[in-house]
């Protein structure tokens, strides 16, 4: 097979997936998936040694097993030659790090740390730093830190400074031990090039990282503790390469143990949800890229360095070169829908659709689009994971309103699909009061290509258009897409992100056009809706703080 070709491998929570794509046309020419071995370690480590509640832990085998694995298997199912893959780039969960020395090896693969937790892969979801990001921010607010604002006011316990201060704090020796605190992701290039390059976009969104001031200032890291003075010099160091680059060439080992030929580019790694961006093609201010899943993730592109109320990150150089890219998200989307019809949804609904050989989600999509907006009575707060943007709380919960004995399924269901538009809505006004525009819209992930009816409630409520993604692999495809622009053009590739994002993403014909009559309607119940937010968000009831504390002492009896 004749032609010049990129491999995208995407890391996500439970598997890794490689995709090889076409570098001319963006044509996808085979995927394959390989399941964790290890999984989600969150009980028990392979030895057998418990773990506290909050932990989530991997084995970081695992990420090479998918190499090892899946990279094979697209070639050998696709016929493609490995002379001809001028590219590999690669898109990771983020903030997932590990311990490892000075050669790399991760301290878990060390006999006298195997039993210690604090030796293993850290996952994003690993919860258990939560102390140590509360006395980050505490003290970052009382001395005025500047990089607060570029996060909304909130370190999360998710990323590398807690997670490094709770090794520093519970396991010392350990500490003590690594020679360097390293992304997944950019472990993971180091493997397949000999050297460690980090990411801009995992160093800016996860690692407090600054293209100007850098990191946090010495001063103020070693008020958190005199043992950290130096953390970013000696444990945290490496070279940090934008976006788009290339971290270097495929080394000889790993391309014999992959299947691959030496000197192939291999990009700077990115974070998954903004591989999407370019997936879709969007390399220009003004777009924002909605990555819907489990929950959903914000992304937007402007030529400007705004800070506002809920933006999560913005990150010079963090998604496409030349751009200030911001992150904000709701944490519970898909999830949201998936607890309703888990836990909530009655025994009669899942009988009828059973009945009729549908899938309750599809039974209740049927039932609930015939429904005009307002129609169900009932309002929601989408918070059953908390808040992330604009709040930043996560000790907030969920909220129905209207609810009354002729209330029915599908009007739950229905606000609940509104519910999380307006959180979007919510987030989208709160950039535009903060000075970013929001032009256009793009969706991608599971839930566009699935639920038609939350994608047409969402274009209402914004009242914009949403454009769809046209691959289903979109993170793995954007991947590909960093892969072909650190090959260079030379190589048959492309000399820029923006370039490469031409050629390769791409967005369905269809697009979900507002209905104007239904976004007047909807601009009455959002209103409330940031009512609602306001009043129990921003201290005006503070009872979901009192059924969490009370919920809470009920489980540690």
């Amino acid at each position: 097979m004749s032609g010049k070709y990129v491999l995208g491998v995407d890391y996500g929570t439970e598997s890794g997936r490689v995709l090889l794509v076409n570098t001319a046309t963006g044509e996808e020419l085979g995927t394959h998936v390989t399941v964790y071995p290890h999984g989600v370690m969150d009980r028990r480590l392979p030895g057998g040694q418990p773990l506290e509640p909050d932990w989530a832990l991997q084995h970081p085998d695992d990420y090479l097993e998918v190499l090892s694995l899946s990279i094979p298997e697209v070639l050998r199912a696709s016929g493609v030659d490995p002379q001809d893959v001028i590219g590999i780039g690669i898109d990771f969960t983020s903030c997932t790090m590990l311990p490892v020395d000075s050669c790399g090896i991760p301290l878990c693969r060390k006999e006298e740390y195997r039993s210690e937790p604090h030796s293993w892969v850290k996952l994003w979801k690993h919860h258990a730093a939560q102390p140590e990001a509360d006395r980050i921010n505490e003290l970052a607010k009382q001395t005025d830190q500047p990089f607060l604002a570029r996060y909304g006011g909130t370190i999360s316990s998710e990323w590398m400074l807690p997670k490094v201060m709770q090794i520093l704090n519970e396991a010392p020796e350990l500490y003590d031990a690594a020679d360097l605190f390293v992304e997944a992701a950019d472990w993971l290039v180091w493997q397949l090039t000999g050297k460690l390059t980090r990411s801009s976009c995992n160093a800016g969104y996860k690692g407090i990282w600054h293209k100007q001031d850098g990191y946090p200032a010495r001063e103020f890291l070693k008020a958190l503790d005199p043992r950290l003075e130096h953390l970013y010099e000696t444990k945290l160091r490496g070279e940090v390469k934008p976006i788009g680059s290339r971290a270097g060439i495929l080394s000889a080992e790993a391309a014999s143990r992959f299947g691959l030929s030496p000197g192939t580019a291999v990009a700077v790694a990115v974070i998954d949800a903004h591989a999407a961006v370019p997936s879709v093609g969007v390399v220009s201010g003004g777009s924002m890229v909605l990555a819907m899943g489990t929950s959903l993730c914000h992304m937007l592109l402007s030529e400007k360095e705004v800070y506002a109320e809920g933006i999560c990150g913005v990150v010079e150089d963090g998604i496409v070169p030349g751009f200030f890219g911001y992150e904000a998200g709701q944490p519970a989307v898909g999830d949201l829908f998936a607890w309703y019809v888990n836990q909530a949804v009655p025994a009669h609904v899942k009988l009828e659709a059973e009945a009729e050989g549908l899938h309750v989600y599809a039974l209740l999509e049927r039932k609930a689009s015939r429904l005009a907006p307002g129609e169900s009575g009932v309002l929601a707060l989408d918070w059953w994971n908390g808040s992330r943007s604009p709040i930043m709380n996560a000790d907030l919960s969920g909220c129905l309103i209207g609810c009354t004995l002729s209330t029915r399924p599908e009007d739950i269901y229905r606000a609940l699909l509104e519910a999380a538009a307006f959180g979007t809505r919510r987030i989208i006004d709160t950039f535009e009061e903060g000075g970013v525009e929001v032009r256009d819209l793009y969706a991608c992930g599971g839930l566009p290509e699935r639920n038609r009816l939350l994608m047409q409630i969402f274009a209402d409520v914004t009242g914009r258009t949403i454009k769809v993604a046209a691959s289903s692999q979109t993170t793995a495809l954007g991947a590909a897409i960093y892969g072909a622009a650190a090959a260079g053009a030379a190589a048959g590739g492309y000399d820029s992100v923006r370039e490469a994002a031409a050629a390769m993403g791409r967005v369905r014909e269809e697009a979900y056009e507002p209905n104007l009559e239904h976004t007047e309607t909807y601009e009455l119940l959002y209103r409330e809706y940031v009512r609602l937010q306001d009043y129990f968000g921003r201290g005006g009831n503070r009872v979901m703080k009192t059924l969490k504390t009370l919920k809470e002492a009920g489980r540690s009896r």
